[in-house]
């Protein structure tokens, strides 16, 4: 090769990396994080037989992680400006592994409850600091298509986490439930230290602990309310108590950020119509789309009496649906832009979900194989379609805050 061919082919193997395998990496990673609590959901039951334990009580171990995160999630933006995302999203898969063993060797629910603490605040860094590295690395022109290749293995995670989670409690031990994970992150460790580069802030802001007190404060007295609200496992006065406090903590908060150039949530990024647009309007949808895994689940055991591993086999043909439409999200938006693909879509998403609604013991398995992989289809694109718009108008220096 020539000196003058070197350079360009240097240019190609960069733009190649920059172009899947640094967004197919950082997948990978949330990939674990997904997959691991719709496996979770699928097995509870089980697991509550060999702990000893009621199922309704082993629920405080999603609750736990929920809050974990909640209350650790507002800082990763900082704490990946100060560190080095790369470093950072390192250590939270190392934790994340080292947590997800010490689950699998948990001998009662104390155990569980204290390893899926740790467990959270490792996914609570993963998330926002992988995005972060995706958003520091792409160019916009690159961005729609880098967060469909980031976005397709996290999306796989709720598809075949109960195929997964069934066939682990049918066929072996629960345990490998969490053992599972520990191969994911060595190998997501070693490809993110040989092919991510480290990206930080020059200057980083002081850390704002009022803010990240009053943060976590009241995102895990919300979160702890919407879990016990109409269980019963807790007065309704101390779940109102929740709410109040909760949301007493956020106004507070919001107070707080008013001016504070250090806050550690900028609200400020919500003057940008485009992520205002994404963050609020796309929460209903996703809001939707989190939950159809889990109800998807509990519609074709409880319901039509299918075995978990049946169930799961089932509705991960919206796999399938979300993996065709990977290669079509950036024709299909720059062909269209944001405002139709999003509005259009979002009529189709909903039909679907109302389709899934309609399904009866009677109905044809066939049928519901098709109308699945339809929904995963248009779900994954509406998915990948909100992610890009939010990010379209940040401008780097605020990438970090607008993650988180």
């Amino acid at each position: 090769m020539s000196p003058v061919d070197q350079p360009i082919e240097e240019d190609r193997a960069t733009a190649v990396t920059r172009g899947w395998v640094i967004p197919a990496i950082i997948g990978s990673a949330l990939l674990m994080q997904t997959m691991n609590a719709t496996v979770l959901s699928n097995a509870l039951p089980t697991m509550a037989v060999a702990l000893d334990e009621d199922p309704l009580r082993l629920n405080l171990a999603i609750t736990m992680f929920l809050l974990a995160s909640a209350v650790f999630l507002p800082i990763s933006g900082w704490v990946a400006d100060k560190f080095g995302a790369k470093r950072i999203f390192i250590a939270a898969m190392v934790l994340f592994a080292a947590s997800s063993a010490a689950c699998g060797f948990a001998e009662n629910l104390t155990q569980l409850v204290i390893a899926r603490i740790f467990q959270g605040m490792a996914g609570a860094m993963m998330g926002p600091v992988g995005r972060l590295v995706l958003l520091r690395t792409t160019p916009k022109s690159e961005l729609v298509g880098a967060m469909s290749v980031m976005t397709m293995p996290a999306l796989l995670g709720p598809v075949i986490g109960p195929v997964v989670g069934g066939a682990i409690v049918t066929f072996a031990d629960w345990r490998w439930i969490f053992f599972l994970n520990i191969p994911i992150a060595i190998v997501g460790v070693f490809l993110v230290a040989r092919f991510v580069p480290n990206v930080k802030e020059q200057e980083v802001s002081p850390i704002d602990w009022i803010g990240i007190v009053l943060t976590g404060v009241g995102l895990a007295g919300l979160i702890f309310g919407f879990e016990n609200l109409g269980r019963g496992a807790l007065p309704n006065g101390v779940v109102a108590a929740l709410f109040l406090g909760g949301a007493t903590a956020l106004t507070i908060y919001w107070r707080h950020a008013r001016g504070n150039p250090h806050a550690i949530l900028d609200l400020s990024v919500f003057r940008i119509q485009t992520f205002t647009a994404s963050v609020i309007g796309g929460s209903f949808m996703r809001i939707a789309m989190g939950a159809t895994p889990f109800m998807l689940a509990m519609l074709l055991q409880i319901g039509f009496g299918l075995s978990p591993f049946q169930a799961g086999l089932m509705t991960f043909i919206s796999a399938a649906g979300a993996l065709v439409m990977k290669t079509t999200a950036p024709p299909i938006l720059r062909r269209f832009g944001f405002r139709s693909v999003l509005v259009v879509n979002a009529l189709i998403v909903a039909v679907s979900f109302v389709a899934y609604g309609l399904f009866t013991p009677t109905t044809p398995h066939w049928l519901i194989l098709l109308i699945l992989g339809i929904g995963g289809f248009f779900r994954s694109l509406h998915f990948t379609s909100l992610n890009g718009l939010a990010f379209a108008d940040i401008g780097q220096d605020r990438m970090s805050r607008a993650s988180t």
